[in-house]
C-alpha cells in the first residue's frame, strides 16, 4: 500500500521512512476503528454554531411573528369521483376538508390506492403507512366534526422523506445496511405534522444516504418519463418529488444539502421550497452535513 501511495504522489521513501510511515498508518487505522465503534445519536449537536453576522456586526433583534396561518381564497374544484382530486393543490384539498365537502378518510383511501397502484413502477415509496394513515384520518374527521380545526394541513395526506425518524416505522435512509432500522422516537418534523393534523401515508424513497436518486430498491422514476432509468427523478428527495408530481400524496417533505429539494422538484415539475438553514428543526433527521442540511416542503 505504501509503495503504491509513493508512486501516486511521486516520492521515493527510504526503508527507514517507510517503517515510520507504516507505524503512523497502523496507529491511524486503530484510531479509526475506535471512532467507528462510537455511536453518535441523531440528536448530537454540532460542535460549532451558525451565525450569519460578520465579526463585530450586530443583527437587529426581531420580534417573532406569531399567529394562525391564513390562506388566500382558493377555487374549489368540481369533481364526480374522489380520484379526480389527486392533483389538487394542498390549499384546494385543505378547503375541501375544512368545508366538509370531502372527508380526510376519503382522501386518504384515494391516495393509498394510488400509492399501491403506481409506486411499484415509480419506486418512490419505501414504507406504506396505511394503518397509521387511516387512524390519523379518522381522528382528523372526528375533530373537524367537533369544530376543532387545526389549520390548512388538518386531514391532508402527506409523505416524508425516509430519513426522518418515525417511531414504530422503519427509517432506512435509502441504504441496504439500514433497511430494517427502527428509531424509537419521532423527528420534530413528524411531530409537527402530526400536531397540525396531517396524515402520514408513506415514507418516501431517497438516494442512499441522501446521495442521488438510487436506493436499495432501484432508481426512483420521474412520473413524466417513467422509462428513463439513467436520470430518474433526481435526488436526493427523489420519492418526495416523484410522489407529489404523480398525485400520490397531497404534499411531501424533503431535505436539501446541495440541491436535493430544488433538483428533483425541477425534474418532476413540482414546487419545492428550500428554507434558510436552521429555519426548520433537524432533530431526528439523518445528518448529511450539519452546517448545510435544510428541510422543506414539496407541493403542486
Amino acid at each position: 500500500m505504501l509503495h503504491t501511495a509513493e508512486q501516486l504522489i511521486g516520492i521515493d521513501l527510504t526503508d527507514e521512512q517507510e517503517t515510520m510511515a507504516l507505524n503512523n498508518v497502523n496507529r491511524n487505522l486503530t484510531n479509526y476503528e475506535t471512532l467507528r465503534k462510537i455511536n453518535v445519536p441523531l440528536d448530537t449537536p454540532l460542535a460549532t454554531s451558525f451565525h450569519p453576522a460578520l465579526p463585530e456586526k450586530k443583527l437587529p433583534i426581531q420580534t417573532p411573528v406569531r399567529g394562525k396561518l391564513k390562506l388566500s381564497k382558493v377555487d374549489i374544484p368540481k369533481y364526480s369521483a374522489t380520484e379526480e382530486l389527486a392533483f389538487c393543490s394542498t390549499a384546494q384539498l385543505a378547503e375541501l376538508v375544512r368545508t366538509k365537502k370531502i372527508s380526510s378518510v376519503e382522501l386518504t383511501k384515494m391516495y393509498l390506492a394510488r400509492l399501491k397502484r403506481y409506486s411499484p413502477k415509480l419506486l418512490n415509496v419505501v414504507t406504506l403507512t396505511e394503518e397509521l394513515a387511516l387512524k390519523q384520518a379518522q381522528q382528523a374527521d372526528d375533530e373537524i366534526k367537533r369544530g376543532k380545526y387545526r389549520g390548512p394541513l388538518h386531514g391532508i395526506p402527506c409523505g416524508v422523506k425516509d430519513l426522518f425518524a418515525t417511531k414504530g416505522i422503519p427509517t432506512t435512509w435509502g441504504a441496504e445496511p439500514y433497511r430494517n432500522q427502527m428509531i424509537d422516537y419521532d423527528s420534530t418534523v413528524v411531530e409537527r405534522l402530526r400536531d397540525a393534523g396531517a396524515v402520514l401515508v408513506a415514507k418516501l424513497s431517497m438516494g442512499a444516504l441522501a446521495q442521488g436518486g438510487r436506493w436499495f430498491a432501484g432508481m426512483t422514476r420521474n412520473p413524466w418519463q417513467p422509462e428513463e432509468v439513467q436520470q430518474g427523478s433526481s435526488g436526493s428527495s427523489a420519492g418526495s418529488a416523484s410522489a407529489t408530481s404523480a398525485g400520490l400524496v397531497g404534499f411531501s417533505i424533503g431535505t436539501e444539502t446541495l440541491g436535493s429539494i430544488v433538483s428533483p422538484s425541477s425534474r418532476c415539475g413540482v414546487a419545492g421550497l428550500r428554507p434558510t438553514y436552521g429555519r426548520v428543526s433537524r432533530y431526528g433527521a439523518m445528518a448529511l452535513s450539519w452546517t448545510m442540511d435544510k428541510i422543506g416542503p414539496i407541493c403542486r
